[in-house]
């Protein structure tokens, strides 16, 4: 079954804005970051009935191997004078990565409850100590321990269901 007109309007409503900013911060060109997602939702179109799991999770990972594709396509023909100046293609494919990572691992973060989102963001973003944490929370330091431990399994979850491979 094809997506219809009306799907893909809902695939630009509910995730362009975020698939573009994702493409913008790795590629600094708005011109080819429309390419990008415009080309991300003509794939998902075309790819429909095979996507399973999380659609921005498959479309982040979709427009991520479209950069590659078209930076692998670039290095074929010979340089341009202004492209002589991009950054290394590596450190480039690192950047979009570790992008798409952070993207990923916010959606995530926001489907835990709000109690061990809570402790996981005091404890692996700010990098609190478990005692620090508990007094920044106001909760034991046994409750921490606890939560963070079903958080780290409420997390495993998702992304399992979001279709990340670790």
């Amino acid at each position: 079954m094809a997506l219809d007109e009306e799907v893909v309007a809902a695939i630009y409503r509910e995730h362009g804005t975020a698939l573009r900013r994702f493409v913008i911060s790795a590629s600094h060109d708005p011109l080819l970051a429309d390419d990008i997602v415009q080309e991300t939702v003509l794939r998902v179109w075309q790819q429909a009935p095979k996507i399973t799991g999380s659609m921005r999770s498959y479309l982040f990972r979709t427009a991520r191997n479209i950069m590659i594709d078209n930076y692998r396509k670039s290095q074929r023909r010979p340089q341009e004078a202004e492209e002589r100046d991009l950054a290394d293609p590596a450190e480039a494919t690192g950047r979009v990565d570790e992008l798409l990572t952070r993207v990923l691992m916010e959606e995530a973060l926001l489907r835990l409850s709000t109690e061990h989102r809570d402790v996981l963001v005091a404890l692996h973003y700010r990098r609190f100590t478990v005692s620090e944490a508990a007094v920044q929370l106001n909760i034991p330091s046994g409750t921490v321990k606890s939560r963070a431990f079903y958080a780290v399994k409420a997390m495993r979850t998702i992304l399992d269901e979001m279709g990340v491979e670790r």
